[in-house]
């Protein structure tokens, strides 16, 4: 199956909410910890940002708990971050990079409770396809081979200069 290319330069602003038609898989230290069959989560496309996946809290394996930080998108509102256990090793919690909107601003309604995790330090696929995280590790944006254009995140939260 050829899959578009994702010009990142046409994504609105706006951002887009819809159903992502990709298979998402999210492992932690070889083991499987959210599975997300195509359709069954949401992307969320912005003007030079990669796809951020939201996806159903009942399809991750592992338990999560909320932290005290929050953050605000001017789209989509308040953002909860959660802390995870490695499947491995309670020794091992990560804190802050899996965030949701569990109230989310009008127009997003749709990604509301979904969950974002950021593409480390746990390994993100995309249709079996390794993602990379967004420059800069402030966006949780996933880049993959498919995405095409100038993303948002190598010079902290400035727009590119085109």
């Amino acid at each position: 199956m050829s899959i578009r290319k994702l010009n990142v330069q046409t994504f609105p602003r706006p951002p887009l909410v819809e159903r992502a038609p990709r298979h998402i898989q999210i492992k932690w230290h070889g083991q499987l910890i959210a599975d997300v069959p195509p359709g069954e989560a949401y992307w969320v496309l912005e003007t030079h940002h990669p796809p951020t996946y939201y996806i159903p809290p009942s399809l991750v394996r592992l338990p999560l708990a909320t932290t005290p930080r929050s953050t605000f998108c001017e789209w989509k509102g308040t953002a909860t971050y959660y802390s995870i256990m490695s499947p491995i090793s309670a020794a091992e919690t990560i804190s802050n990079r899996i965030w949701a909107y569990n109230e989310p601003a009008k127009g997003y309604e749709a990604i509301k409770g979904y969950l974002a995790f950021y593409a480390s330090p746990w390994e993100c696929y995309v249709d079996g396809e390794r993602a990379q995280p967004q420059p800069g590790d402030f966006y949780g944006g996933w880049v993959t081979s498919d995405v095409e254009g100038v993303v948002k995140g190598q010079w902290g939260t400035w727009d590119p200069v085109l």
